[in-house]
């Protein structure tokens, strides 16, 4: 309703500024990307923190190429919005209504892929990942705590859908033991932990592709869902331009439920 008004505004007044008769697709696709992204914002960046940028993106992205039943790349740009010193976006092509464990795990991958290229190019990390460990932690921690998705806790729920609601335990008063709250936090370290394993192998076996597209987005900043898949010879079928427009849905951001890239 209301995040479909805001797109429906937003690709109006890109129209107008545009001097376009109508709204086109290119407006829609417009908004969307400053709605979900964010606006741009100019500033100078020294060569290092740029080549820096485009290599955390190119982590992110090669990754979310990588991974089976991941959602396709949409965009990847090192063109600094919002709080952000780049970004890369992947969207679904149909809504979805339920996540496989596979899937989960696989965001998570991705979400580390920043830190991962980082840590692989430089031998260093920088503050740049701390949104991506927020959104893996947070993953990882549902994965546990509500939907049953460790064999150390089993198939219940010990965590509550959100931090301000009491902790449910397994007799419908009492909340869970402090074991149980030691163990889940250390699930959800070992998942995330392997996850980030998986993302540095994953980068290393396909460094070639790494440095190709890191070096695409410093010559052209910002790659769209077709270019950025040519870039790293990885096949991919065209997604109709719809399918990029119709997704009003993640316009109010990444949730747990619903992690976005």
């Amino acid at each position: 309703g209301a995040d479909l008004a805001n797109l429906v505004n937003e690709a109006a007044l890109i129209a107008a500024r545009r001097r376009h008769d109508k709204v086109q697709q290119s407006d829609f696709s417009a908004a969307l990307e400053r709605l979900i992204l964010g606006s741009e914002r100019r500033i100078v960046l020294s060569p290092l923190d740029r080549e820096r940028t485009a290599y955390h993106e190119s982590g992110h992205a090669l990754l979310g190429m990588l991974q089976p039943g991941a959602d396709p790349v949409r965009k990847v740009s090192i063109v600094p919005r919002g709080q952000a010193l780049g970004v890369t976006f992947q969207s679904p092509q149909t809504d979805r209504y339920g996540y496989a464990a596979s899937y989960l795990r696989g965001r998570i991958i991705g979400a580390l892929g920043g830190r991962a290229a980082e840590e692989l190019i430089y031998g260093d990390i920088t503050t740049g990942a701390e949104s991506d460990l927020e959104q893996v932690t947070a993953i990882a921690r549902q994965m546990v705590g509500r939907w049953g998705m460790s064999e150390a806790i089993g198939p219940v729920t010990v965590m509550p859908r959100n931090p301000e609601m009491a902790w449910p335990g397994l007799d419908g008063a009492n909340g869970p033991s402090d074991e149980t709250r030691r163990l889940v936090d250390a699930e959800v370290r070992r998942i995330v932990e392997e996850c980030y394993t998986q993302a540095l192998d994953l980068l290393r076996e396909n460094r070639d592709k790494l440095d190709k597209l890191a070096h695409a987005l410093l010559e052209k900043e910002t790659l769209d869902e077709d270019e950025a898949y040519a870039v790293v010879g990885i096949p991919h079928e065209a997604s109709k331009p719809e399918a990029i427009v119709t997704v009003p849905r993640s316009v109010t951001g990444p949730t747990p439920e619903a992690p976005t890239g």
